[in-house]
């Protein structure tokens, strides 16, 4: 089944050299990840400052800078695995970094027929 790891967080939370330190951490644990074949895709999220959510609302596009929610922590990266069951998406999201400063939120995924194949790295 696969899953997506939502990593939340106060962006402020993080010093420079904890950032690092997650960094380092988070990569070493993808490569565990792939090398049981679990690992599909993992990446931090620019700052929200950099975002933009887009509604339509009466078939007009509403743009606006800034996330969607007005939260203390931030959406701020993620992971996408595949993993046997949710027990084993726990034990995963249990030993990120973010987990120790924020939350993991952990959402199974549907697949959808009919969609084409993911495009190579660009």
């Amino acid at each position: 089944m696969k899953y997506l790891l939502l990593v939340y967080s106060p962006e402020d939370a993080w010093s420079p050299e904890e950032w690092t330190a997650c960094t380092v951490k988070s990569t070493e644990i993808c490569r565990e990840l792939a090398e049981r074949g679990e690992f599909i895709d993992a990446s931090p999220l620019h700052p929200v400052a950099t975002a933009t959510s887009v509604r339509l609302r009466d078939g007009a596009r509403l743009v606006t800078d800034g996330p969607f929610a007005e939260t203390r922590e931030q959406l701020g990266g993620y992971f996408l695995i595949d993993v046997a069951d949710l027990d084993r998406a726990m034990a995963i999201a249990a030993r990120l970094p973010a987990a120790e400063k924020g939350t993991v939120e952990i959402r199974p995924l549907f697949r959808l027929e009919g969609l084409p194949s993911p495009s190579a790295d660009r």
